[in-house]
């Protein structure tokens, strides 16, 4: 690996650096490799160091962050870019389906006063939120928010300060 010049506010083999993707542990280089790892989140990184970069080499497309000096800043996924075709998908994908369960609830409606006449109601809210799930879950996977990182991390903060 070479290195950068060696410099407070560069990016190097020898410094510690926040983590981009869990913001809670600190990368550090991995021995014997041309690596980086997080000691919280175990996200294995490859680096450039001339150009300041660091990549997310375990994800799929793998992301791209820039040191700054202080803090890590995300580059755009090459050849990807999310636009109002996908928007109109992901509102198709929630709608479409909980109107089509909606209509069949409102077409054939369930006999006032039998035990499952609720069913129908549950039914198109399970549809909604199931589907809304899946977006949701997609736009998470895709802007890499670690979602479970930070409960996680949250519940070793509040385990820490109990034994304390």
């Amino acid at each position: 690996m070479r290195n950068a010049p060696h410099s407070k506010n560069c990016l190097n083999e020898q410094g510690i650096y926040p983590c981009p993707v869990c913001r809670c542990g600190q990368i550090t280089v991995l021995p014997l490799m041309e690596a980086m790892s997080c000691n919280f989140c175990n996200h294995i990184f490859t680096t450039n160091f001339e150009q300041q970069l660091l990549k997310l080499a375990d994800s799929q497309p793998s992301l791209t962050w820039r040191w700054n000096g202080k803090t890590w800043k995300g580059l755009q996924h090459p050849g990807l870019q999310l636009g109002w075709d996908y928007l109109i998908v992901a509102i198709a994908f929630v709608v479409l389906p909980t109107a089509i369960v909606g209509c069949s609830a409102y077409l054939f409606p369930p006999i006032p006063g039998t035990p499952l006449a609720w069913l129908p109601s549950v039914w198109i809210l399970l549809t909604f939120m199931a589907h809304l799930a899946c977006v949701a879950w997609l736009a998470v996977e895709y802007y890499q928010l670690p979602i479970l990182l930070y409960f996680r991390a949250i519940g070793r903060r509040l385990f820490n300060l109990r034994l304390m």
